[in-house]
């Protein structure tokens, strides 16, 4: 897409558009802060509506499948970000403030849950979490359905904690 195309589509002028974000990779960059937003209000929500460790967790992986956040367009970004971070030094630090604070998240529930095993699973987690927008950005005929991709997640979380408690 051009600079032009965006700009016709927010309804300003290609000039307007160069004139705040400079470039296509700063309107990118400003699209994935926006995404990024929604996304961490979403998650505070879920965190201040749970009650203990394993509803925080449920919590946090519903609002990363939610409605507003499993999009096909806000998939498709993802995909484009995690492109952009190979190259881009803003999107590298981006994407990894967001990792950073999934993985900060995921293992502060995770340890009364799992104890020394949350950090190890934090990653598979993330790593599943972040799989599944993958496939779905991939297979364009793949209906994007967030509560199916939540429900995979939560299983292999359920599957994992068993495991532990064996």
């Amino acid at each position: 897409m051009t600079v032009s195309q965006i700009a016709k589509r927010a309804g300003v002028s290609s000039a307007l558009a160069f004139h705040y974000f400079g470039d296509k990779e700063q309107i990118f960059l400003a699209a994935m802060r926006s995404i990024l937003t929604v996304y961490a209000a979403e998650v505070r929500g879920a965190l201040t509506a749970a009650d203990g460790p394993r509803a925080r967790l449920e919590g946090m992986v519903r609002a990363s499948f939610s409605a507003s956040n499993f999009r096909r367009d806000a998939i498709a970004a993802w995909l484009n970000f995690y492109v952009l971070a190979r190259t881009s030094d803003e999107a590298c630090r981006l994407l990894s403030v967001y990792q950073r604070r999934l993985r900060s998240n995921l293992v502060h529930d995770l340890r009364p849950l799992a104890g020394d095993a949350a950090p190890a699973l934090a990653e598979r987690l993330g790593g599943l979490i972040d799989g599944l927008y993958l496939r779905h950005a991939l297979d364009p005929a793949t209906d994007a359905d967030g509560q199916a991709a939540a429900a995979q997640v939560l299983t292999a979380l359920d599957h994992e904690l068993k495991a532990l408690a064996r």
